[in-house]
């Protein structure tokens, strides 16, 4: 059989022999986007069952089937860490989910601060980015992206056990390590491009659970601030040392 390049994240149980449908849109990408055929392979993935290779057993113009024939990769899980952003434009939105699910969170939980622009997001469509960047990167563990949620009534029934690394961009300039920091439950916070509000300051900094840190030397845009909080918490304490 010839070697899979196309990945694809299903909702179905995966185990040698195991059948599965395809949904309308894969079938699209499979059979009018990618010009696949009966016998194709491919490799698929559900966030719990590793990646299997898989063969095309019925083509058809919005459905199609498939097989599965052996496991090429385990199921491997990310460390226990949460991201929370508050949403900016469209694109650079869809950014910060895309590189949040390539880096390894666990958890993407858009919030509303002081100075949030976005009232709304579209869940579904930030959950198919997710999806995607996860296809795309090698992963077997798509990440669930949340609704949109306010983060004082966040802050107020948080688990004081899931530390939360919460970029301060007034502390740009200071020197940052999180070598004397333990694993375990994290969450990092990222604001918006106004920054916090002095009353989220002051409630942010009156939390044993939060831990400031700075981003280097400059103040970060959102997207890029997420990106490098992200690399420095894996580097330190997630699964790249």
């Amino acid at each position: 059989m010839k070697e899979a390049k196309i990945r694809l994240h299903v909702d179905h149980p995966l185990g040698q022999g195991q059948s599965l449908p395809l949904t309308e849109a894969q079938a699209h990408y499979l059979f009018g986007v990618m010009r696949q055929s009966e016998g194709a392979a491919v490799l698929l993935f559900n966030g719990r069952d590793g990646e299997w290779r898989a063969r095309v057993t019925s083509a058809r113009k919005k459905a199609g089937d498939l097989t599965c024939e052996e496991q090429t990769a385990p199921q491997r899980m990310p460390p226990d860490l949460w991201l929370m952003f508050a949403p900016i434009k469209k694109a650079r939105t869809d950014f910060i989910v895309e590189k949040a699910a390539e880096l390894g969170a666990a958890r993407i939980l858009p919030v509303q601060t002081d100075f949030t622009n976005a009232e709304r997001i579209r869940q579904d469509r930030l959950q198919a980015h997710a999806v995607e960047a996860a296809e795309q990167c090698g992963g077997t563990f798509v990440p669930e992206v949340t609704d949109l949620h306010h983060l004082s009534k966040l802050l107020t029934g948080w688990d004081p056990a899931r530390r939360i690394l919460w970029a301060d961009e007034s502390l740009a300039g200071a020197v940052e390590t999180l070598a004397a920091e333990t694993p375990g439950p994290w969450a990092i916070l990222i604001g918006p491009e106004g920054g916090f509000s002095d009353a989220e300051r002051e409630k942010l900094r009156g939390l044993p659970f939060v831990r400031p840190v700075a981003l280097g030397p400059r103040i970060l845009r959102a997207d890029t601030a997420a990106v490098a909080a992200l690399s420095l918490w894996q580097a330190a304490l997630g699964d790249w040392r």
